[in-house]
């Protein structure tokens, strides 16, 4: 996917639709949150990012999730998306594999004492995304998968649609390495999907790139189209919003690769994770205002991906930092915002807030 789109970027405006002909209807449509984290007070020292003095500390349960959305009566569900266990360079799969053990329990409906979810709660985990060591090549996966599938058990396992690997941290180049590249490959052949983690804002350019160039390899030379890993893209890529300028350079870059992944069939986008890179003065601002800022970048994610193959996400608990506990449906008023000044029509919107999710990780209706 050559690197060479940078026309001028779409606009919303309050008097012109960027679809115009589209008739946006009002309606509480279904919504599928497709990127949550959950773990309990027992196992937070297996998170590799735990401290006490982290916002984040403390469990974070499928009540407190139902609580931070006020659980309206279309929220069909949520993506169970791994936290970023320990796991010792990808060699150490004790933290992970009872992350997954910890999703089998929400799935079952068997809660231990004090997790925070019931028997009634196992209907709203539509998928989870364990992590999977896929930096270890095709072998290695293939191993912690079988362990990974034992764990899960059979309804568990069959709620398991793709895995996650986060690059945001590692060191530049790994997604490149032939052995990761063929450990994407294996997941396609296993109609897994891959959730992308990579940070525009703290990383630079380079990891755009990086992911581009990581696309196209894990799809070179796979002549079945089904074959082809499905990429899931989070947060936007992590672009930097603490800067809201179109002529900044970063934001050039990140429109570029917008556009340029957006021509691959295999790429879908969470709109998400937008809280995490704004400044703490634009958190604490009116959805409205919120709207208003992130309009150049909205407009170039409708553009680059349409309806289609952008899915909602809150990315909760971390949207909540800097935020408070209003952060789900402040999120949800913005995203419900741009759908309307996009002008998206009633089946659009459909796809936008839970259709693409469930095309995407094959989730049956």
């Amino acid at each position: 996917m050559a690197d060479s789109l940078s026309g001028a970027v779409p606009v919303f405006d309050s008097h012109q639709h960027l679809f115009p002909d589209a008739e946006a209807e009002p309606s509480a449509l279904p919504i599928i949150d497709s990127h949550i984290h959950l773990y309990p007070e027992a196992e937070l020292s297996s998170l590799a990012w735990y401290t006490a003095a982290s916002p984040l500390a403390g469990q974070r349960s499928v009540d407190e999730f139902r609580a931070a959305t006020g659980s309206p009566a279309n929220l069909q569900g949520f993506i169970f998306i791994e936290a970023d266990r320990k796991n010792g360079e990808a060699k150490d799969w004790a933290a992970p594999l009872q992350e997954v053990s910890f999703a089998r329990r929400i799935v079952a409906g068997q809660p231990r004492d004090g997790e925070g979810h019931a028997p009634a709660d196992a209907k709203l985990c539509l998928a989870i995304v364990p992590w999977a060591p896929v930096v270890l090549g095709p072998a290695e996966l293939d191993r912690y998968l079988t362990a990974a599938e034992a764990e899960a058990g059979p309804a568990a396992w069959a709620k398991v649609k793709g895995f996650r690997y986060l690059l945001q941290d590692k060191p530049l180049g790994t997604g490149l390495a032939d052995a990761f590249i063929a450990g994407l490959k294996l997941l396609g052949r296993r109609r897994f999907v891959f959730d992308v983690g990579v940070d525009q804002h703290r990383r630079g350019r380079a990891q755009l790139e990086e992911m581009v160039d990581m696309i196209d390899r894990a799809h070179d030379g796979v002549d079945d189209e089904d074959d082809k890993v499905v990429f899931i893209l989070n947060h936007l890529l992590k672009p930097d919003l603490t800067t809201i300028s179109q002529t900044d350079p970063s934001f050039i870059a990140w429109r570029t690769a917008m556009f340029t992944l957006g021509k691959c069939r295999q790429t879908y986008m969470k709109l998400s994770g937008c809280f995490a890179e704004m400044p703490d003065s634009l958190k604490a601002q009116p959805a409205e205002v919120i709207f208003s800022a992130l309009l150049p970048w909205l407009a170039v994610l409708i553009a680059a991906f349409g309806p289609s193959r952008i899915m909602f996400g809150s990315d909760w608990p971390v949207c909540t930092v800097g935020v408070g506990e209003d952060a789900w449906r402040k999120w949800h008023k913005v995203v419900d915002m741009t759908c309307d000044l996009a002008g998206l029509s009633y089946e659009d919107q459909k796809m936008l807030w839970a259709g693409t999710a469930r095309r995407a990780y094959n989730i049956e209706d």
